[in-house]
């Protein structure tokens, strides 16, 4: 693949700050990176063949999907297939979910958690050019406790020298971020979502070796005492976040900690419930915490606490590619369009540690451009209806070629 110079012109440039709209915009890519954006008819002279028309249509930065599970696809029994997968089925499988994420818009992911290294190595292919997908920054296995949730694709670690040699092994393995796990969850048998499970002194070792290594570090916590835990223990994002409180929310403010609430993955199970093949003792732990989940989500909107968009994507009829549909979820559930717009661009670039090269529409970022069809600030849905991919500079997807743009598109 290669990158290609060219200007896109008559958009209305949505450049995820929070800034209103402007219309009548242009944008140029040189190479990977955004070389210009102003008034449409201030452009630089382009050649007629590398000027693409929007037609009036809405460009955002590249979409930023914060958590994921590449190597899952949403049937009704992750733990079943996680099981019975072999590495090459997941890997295909991967492979395949990048692809489709890409298409949507994402072209950035957070992958929180997979076995045997999968995701890691996909990252690393994606990154040369080799496959097509998005910019994957991938946890590898997850610290939890022996038999803790998500023991199936993680290191089973217990105290804090284990914890430690743990963390050090994924860091050793590649992963970009660590995902640790502060309690118990829905789609692991045997646990409860609510039980405490690392212990503070173990967050705390997790969260010293990630930040010593320069990396992130976000937890997996549903119930109160976890969450707390975990943000005495200076992690960096908290993933569901069910029962947060005035108390806890106050901490977590004070300290930029943000919350990614996955609203879709309760949201799928429950919709679907026993009828579609989803075991039993995950529709009744999902049933009995989704009232907690959107509550505790909108005592966190009000607050002001930081929110990055993440839809867990990978299990139960929750797929890859739908992150506008989390950020309807996100609007019906107390935070505005534009917020939410920003929750899946600036901000969560900002939760990654990517915010000086993604998220934002500005000179000298990476090209990571994504056109649709409509206003996504009166209506969040338009995010949903994509003509037009770029990230770092290539195009991946074009409904616009029709109007005069000459712009190659990958195989």
């Amino acid at each position: 693949m290669t990158t290609a110079s060219f200007l896109l012109r008559d958009v209305t440039v949505l450049d995820g700050t929070g800034a209103d709209p402007v219309p009548g915009q242009a944008v140029v890519v040189e190479g990977r990176r955004i070389a210009w954006v102003g008034p449409a008819e201030q452009a630089p002279s382009t050649a007629p063949e590398s000027v693409v028309d929007g037609g009036g249509r809405t460009v955002l930065p590249g979409l930023v999907n914060c958590h994921v599970h590449l190597t899952a696809d949403g049937a009704p029994d992750l733990f079943a297939q996680v099981a019975r997968d072999t590495v090459p089925v997941a890997t295909l499988r991967a492979a395949r979910s990048a692809w489709t994420t890409l298409q949507s818009g994402v072209t950035t992911v957070r992958d929180c958690g997979a076995a045997d290294d999968i995701v890691v190595e996909l990252a690393k292919e994606i990154a040369r050019g080799a496959v097509p997908g998005p910019r994957v920054q991938a946890a590898g296995r997850v610290i939890t406790m022996t038999g803790g949730h998500g023991h199936f694709i993680g290191r089973e670690a217990d105290g804090p020298d284990e914890v430690r040699k743990a963390t050090r092994a994924e860091i050793k393995a590649g992963a970009a971020v660590i995902k640790v796990m502060a309690t118990g969850g829905v789609l692991t048998p045997g646990v409860t979502p609510t039980q405490t499970a690392l212990l503070p002194e173990e967050l705390a070792v997790v969260a010293q070796e990630a930040h010593n290594s320069g990396r992130r570090v976000t937890t997996h916590a549903i119930g109160r005492a976890g969450i707390h835990n975990a943000l005495l223990a200076g992690i960096d994002s908290v993933e569901h976040g069910f029962y947060f409180d005035d108390e806890l929310l106050e901490l977590a403010i004070d300290q930029g900690t943000f919350l990614v609430p996955t609203m879709l993955a309760v949201d799928g199970i429950v919709r679907n419930g026993r009828a579609q093949g989803i075991p039993g003792w995950v529709v009744d732990k999902a049933e009995s915490e989704a009232a907690q989940q959107r509550e505790s989500f909108a005592a966190a909107v009000t607050s002001g606490m930081r929110i990055a968009a993440g839809t867990d994507a990978g299990t139960p009829f929750n797929a890859h590619g739908d992150l506008a549909r989390e950020l309807a979820l996100m609007v019906q559930h107390g935070l505005s369009p534009m917020q939410a717009l920003v929750a899946a661009t600036s901000g969560a670039a900002r939760n990654l540690g990517l915010d000086g090269e993604i998220g934002t529409l500005e000179v000298g970022r990476l090209a990571d451009l994504v056109v649709v069809d409509g206003d996504p600030v009166a209506d969040i849905t338009a995010t949903g209806r994509v003509v037009l991919v770029v990230k770092d500079g290539v195009v991946h997807r074009d409904e616009l070629a029709g109007t005069g743009a000459a712009v190659p598109v990958p195989a």
